[in-house]
């Protein structure tokens, strides 16, 4: 991989990569590592992908690894806006069909049902199965304010008791979804969401964080240089055991020019 500098923040390890598409193949090689170690090891892995731009080359890299059984890995949705319709292309779960799901056969792809005509039932139903489906490996990004799924720092939770919840997303967060493309106005954002909790998320044994872009060199700086906390939702990866985030040079900026190790 074009690989500018290594780091570790805490336990987490950071590469920062020459552009988004050697960042991609570097992130996707590790995934497919992580997954063929698994299926070694056990009857079938279980994986929750994050649905965004930032995971574009990621996930494009890793559908086209050879050597994944597939087969025996259940795919999960890491979070979903409430209300949308299922076949609106800003749907994440419309964008993880169209960039993972329908491109390798998976054991089985389970969807958060986000028009769900009850929040609380829904909630309940994506919890039983990922309870029945413990989480081997996330995919995962960062948001600008440094969310991680939609656990903004205003939702966070490091000791949330919930595994699924929904969670209200504020101007910022949503202005992020139309910088990125995914709305044309944030008055078209909606204002809530679906999403996996902070533990739900790293109860995982292995966390692959890829974060391209210059919206993301903030976030990025904090999560490895900032105090751990929920105001910073991203630096509860530096406690982890296996999380590894890799960058591109825009949003590994700072971190290139000097490496405060916590």
């Amino acid at each position: 991989m074009a690989l500018l500098k290594q780091i570790k923040a805490g336990r987490l390890g950071i590469s920062i990569c020459t552009d988004r598409e050697s960042m991609g193949k570097a992130a996707a090689e590790h995934a497919a590592a992580i997954f063929k170690k698994l299926l070694a090891e056990k009857e079938y892995v279980n994986a929750v992908f994050a649905a965004a731009p930032s995971q574009n080359e990621t996930l494009r890299f890793l559908s086209e690894e050879d050597g994944i059984e597939w087969k025996r890995v259940n795919a999960f949705h890491m979070d979903e806006y409430r209300g949308l319709p299922v076949d609106a292309p800003q749907s994440f779960g419309h964008y993880l069909k169209e960039h993972i799901f329908s491109l390798v056969p998976f054991r089985s792809v389970n969807y958060i049902n986000g028009t769900a005509l009850s929040a609380d039932e829904e909630c309940e139903r994506y919890t039983r199965l990922l309870l029945e489906n413990p989480v081997d490996i996330v995919c995962l990004g960062i948001g600008e304010n440094a969310h991680i799924a939609f656990n903004d720092p205003w939702e966070a939770d490091f000791n949330d008791p919930k595994t699924v919840k929904v969670v209200r997303l504020d101007p910022v967060c949503r202005q992020q979804q139309v910088n990125d493309g995914c709305f044309a106005a944030i008055e078209d954002v909606p204002e809530q969401a679906f999403s996996l909790t902070i533990p739900a998320l790293t109860r995982a044994a292995h966390l692959i964080c890829t974060v391209p872009g210059p919206t993301k060199t903030e976030a990025v700086a904090k999560t490895a240089f900032g105090p751990i906390s929920a105001e910073i939702p991203a630096t509860v990866m530096r406690l982890h055991a296996d999380a590894l985030m890799f960058c591109d040079k825009d949003a590994g900026e700072k971190l290139l020019c000097g490496d405060k190790e916590q």
